[in-house]
């Protein structure tokens, strides 16, 4: 696909363009790509923010730095399309949040864990305000049984993304994203509950 074109100079490289070039391996393709995408990292990043409580000491600006070192150090990502790219900028953003809450908590020997509400979209009213560290923990259990599951939680609740924009990252139908998603839902329910997520 051809460069956005931008008057009469050169044509404009599209994210897309960018990151396939990053991953063949032209690192300069980086820095031409974060100023395509930093509006919208630093939308994921205020997102997650504002799941935080109130003293958090990082900030969402610190968020999108740490999160493009971590991009960074990404070695030959087979990237696929924009959507992937903030898929894996949503996981980077979750890793330096869980990080940063486990070391909280060995700090303060369990106490002070930062607590992260799930939004309307799980729909799971009876979970109140579960700590970053348990949902992280859940996600990763339903990773481990159900990895496209956990995929379409991370694109959807944790990226953002639309059920077209997940199907398309996936390469699946839009009623596989919505049944996984109602899948995922109510597995997550389920471990932070305590309950075994796959019994009948």
């Amino acid at each position: 696909m051809a460069g956005v074109k931008c008057g009469d100079v050169e044509p404009c490289e599209t994210p897309t363009e960018l990151l396939l070039a990053w991953g063949r391996g032209e690192a300069d393709a980086f820095d031409r790509l974060v100023p395509l995408v930093h509006a919208e990292l630093r939308r994921l990043a205020v997102r997650y923010m504002s799941r935080e409580q109130p003293g958090h000491t990082l900030q969402a600006t610190a968020l999108v730095n740490e999160a493009y070192l971590r991009l960074i150090e990404i070695n030959h990502v087979s990237w696929q399309n924009r959507a992937h790219f903030f898929a894996m900028s949503a996981r980077a953003m979750r890793r330096i949040l869980v990080d940063s809450a486990r070391a909280r908590h060995n700090d303060k020997r369990g106490g002070g864990i930062p607590k992260v509400p799930l939004d309307d979209a799980l729909r799971v009213a009876s979970v109140m305000d579960p700590d970053l560290v348990a949902l992280d923990d859940a996600l990763s259990g339903l990773e481990a049984c159900h990895p496209r599951k956990s995929q379409v939680v991370e694109l959807r609740y944790f990226g953002g993304l639309s059920v077209e924009e997940t199907a398309e990252a996936l390469h699946v139908s839009p009623d596989t994203v919505k049944r996984d998603w109602r899948f995922a839902k109510l597995w997550l329910l389920r471990a932070l509950n305590g309950e075994r997520p796959d019994a009948p």
